[in-house]
């Protein structure tokens, strides 16, 4: 997340609950009740990932390199879900947001593609719905932010270990944490408690964001030669910086000259 001094479009005044939009330099951003950037678009390029830490978490694509079945909790700006949508075809995405007037906006302003047989957007409760046992997916993808910090009912153990038992075998959580956050280290805690088969993090490129990965089952030999190949395939098939991920995986995780220890 940033924050952008001057405003052009729909600023409130005093509702911190207000959903607005901002645009600078060709680059759109939406705010939930104050000015950090929950999501941005650049408008010449819409389906590409603006944000540093939107990028960083596809760093999933290094575990799980085609996943089929995706759940996504929080929309925003749908930059991710756009992103899976178009560059993996055979997906399926399912995103889950609370309030219909981020849903309204996201469409409306950041090109959110309506509903087909590989795309829906449900407007329920993340945290609900998740407990719910006919849910299933092999990616779930948590960023759920508002005004000021990570939602509570999306942060608890209950809520992680929900996740956990919604994974297929192979599956992972990819999960959003903001650092600057005064919960942080005991939110980490709680997914590394809820995955004992391995977690790992890795911090986005821009300081501030820090993506955690909960693996379902123990991803087995994670050799940095594996990685590096694999994150180069992965850079030349979607554009993004799959080698520099592998290098921030260094810094935030025990490892030693071959293999990466989640």
């Amino acid at each position: 997340m940033k924050f952008m001094p001057k405003w052009r479009l729909r600023k409130p005044s005093e509702d911190a609950k207000t959903v607005y939009v901002s645009e600078k330099f060709g680059v759109r951003s939406l705010h939930i009740g104050s000015d950090t950037v929950q999501s941005a678009m650049r408008i010449a390029r819409p389906n590409d990932l603006e944000l540093s830490y939107t990028r960083s978490m596809m760093a999933c694509l290094l575990f799980q390199p085609d996943p089929r079945n995706v759940l996504m909790v929080g929309l925003g700006g749908g930059s991710v879900a756009k992103y899976v949508y178009h560059q993996l075809p055979e997906a399926k995405v399912r995103v889950l947001e609370l309030d219909p007037q981020v849903v309204a906006i996201a469409r409306q302003c950041f090109l959110v593609p309506p509903d087909d047989a590989r795309f829906q957007v449900i407007i329920g409760d993340g945290a609900e719905h998740m407990a719910r046992r006919d849910t299933r997916a092999d990616l779930i993808m948590v960023d759920g932010y508002d005004a000021e910090s990570h939602v509570e009912e999306l942060a608890t153990r209950e809520f992680y270990r929900h996740c956990r038992e919604r994974l297929v075998a192979g599956g992972v959580l990819v999960v959003n944490l903001w650092g600057g956050d005064r919960q942080f280290n005991e939110v980490l805690k709680r997914i590394e408690g809820v995955f004992p088969a391995g977690t790992l993090c890795l911090p986005a490129r821009k300081p501030g964001n820090v993506i955690a990965f909960g693996f379902r089952d123990p991803p087995g030999s994670l050799a940095w030669a594996d990685l590096e190949r694999r994150a180069a395939e992965l850079e030349a098939r979607h554009g993004l910086e799959f080698p520099l991920f592998v290098e921030g995986l260094r810094t935030m995780n025990r490892s030693d000259a071959t293999l990466l220890h989640p």
